[in-house]
């Protein structure tokens, strides 16, 4: 389990780091994703990261969030982020 936050500057940058790192977790905030993948998928992931970033303006930091640590996370309001961008539909 991988907590990946990120701060990028430029908006197209920002839409493209958001694509690859969906295909790979879950957002929990507007930059924020859970990501629970292999070494090999997170190596896969962060080197897409890598060839859209900036990094004299961007940042991204991935934080290892053990089981033991996960099972204590505590959550206040909304636990999963619903994007106000998302297409919804109304059955």
């Amino acid at each position: 389990m991988m907590i990946v936050a990120y701060d990028i500057a430029d908006p197209r940058r920002l839409n493209r780091v958001a694509k690859v790192v969906k295909d790979y977790g879950i957002r929990v905030q507007k930059s924020i994703f859970e990501v629970d993948v292999d070494d090999r998928r997170f190596g896969e992931m962060k080197a897409l990261v890598e060839e859209v970033i900036e990094a004299s303006e961007d940042g991204v930091k991935y934080f290892p969030l053990c089981e033991k640590c996960a099972g204590t996370v505590e959550i206040i309001g909304q636990g999963v982020f619903v994007d106000p961008d998302e297409e919804y539909y109304v059955l």
